[in-house]
């Protein structure tokens, strides 16, 4: 067993999972909504990237840009659809993460509807170069998902810290209701959150794109380990969705080389729930109590 093979699909894995989660846990700690159309705009991005490079060019950063602004594309169309309505409604939480459901459901039948069900793929936005490290080749595709990934959080990071919009984002992550008291506007932040967090899963649709197909279904699967990532490091909590990443990506990597990839599912979700057993709020430890009350 190629232990450096291991850990570098980690890495790659850790990267592209953890940008989604970081999305969720944002999307939870700001706007008090679990996102279940993530599956949707998965899709969404990919297609709208497939397209570009159809229509426009195959170069890699157009095919990334195109991803991730379809990506933010659909987050503003699902804000508009599923919190702008209801976000001042009785029992938000349940409503939002049914009309977010309800969203992935109807938008996949309707990018089945529209591209059909063949699935479609990417050019290589890296190139094709590899590198030899010991035995083991580090593909393009691998270094690029990971600086990529790297970097685009950095600037998100960077973003939040620095400018006006981002500092609002903040203080609804740490308290959304002295933040609305202070005159930070709910609706437009919302708008700027879901744009963000939605096209950090546009460009995780291009990243992992560069190894399975696209298709109207396809942002399932990463949906589904999205959000048990984010559950797992604890809702609310970037340093936690980060370390259940890193976790659940060497799991997934370890289980694909000594069981096969059929029982990735499998032991993720015995993993996630032994971690939720002994630390039921998430690895981090934290959920927002403004939330809970």
């Amino acid at each position: 067993m190629d232990l450096f093979f291991i850990l570098s699909n980690a890495l790659v894995l850790t990267c592209i999972y953890g940008t989604l989660a970081i999305g969720i846990s944002i999307t939870w700690s700001s706007v008090g909504l679990i996102n279940l159309s993530y599956g949707f705009i998965f899709a969404f991005a990919g297609y709208g990237a497939w397209y570009a490079a159809q229509v426009l060019s195959e170069n890699g950063a157009v095919v990334l840009a195109a991803g991730v602004l379809s990506g933010a594309l659909g987050g503003v169309l699902v804000c508009a659809l599923a919190f702008i309505p209801i976000h001042d409604k009785p029992n938000f939480t349940v409503r939002g993460l049914i009309a977010t459901l309800a969203i992935s459901l109807i938008g996949t039948q309707g990018l089945m509807w529209w591209f059909g069900p063949r699935s479609k793929n990417l050019p290589e936005i890296f190139g094709s170069w590899s590198v030899m490290v010991g035995d083991t080749a580090l593909t393009a595709d691998k270094v690029g998902n990971v600086l990529t990934s790297l970097v685009f959080v950095a600037a998100v990071v960077l973003w939040m810290r620095s400018s006006r919009r981002g500092l609002e984002i903040r203080a609804m992550m740490m308290n959304p209701h002295a933040a609305s008291i202070v005159g930070i506007g709910v609706r437009r932040t919302g708008f700027y959150v879901m744009a963000i967090t939605g096209g950090m899963a546009g460009l995780a649709a291009v990243l992992l794109s560069q190894t399975y197909y696209i298709s109207p279904f396809g942002g399932l699967t990463p949906m589904i380990k999205g959000v048990s990532i984010a559950l797992c490091g604890g809702l609310g909590s970037v340093q936690g969705a980060v370390i259940a990443a890193a976790i659940l990506g060497l799991n997934e990597a370890i289980t694909s080389v000594v069981l096969g990839g059929q029982y990735v599912l499998i032991t993720q979700f015995i993993l996630i729930i032994a971690i939720l057993l002994v630390r039921p709020r998430g690895i981090a430890g934290i959920l927002d109590r403004a939330r809970e009350a």
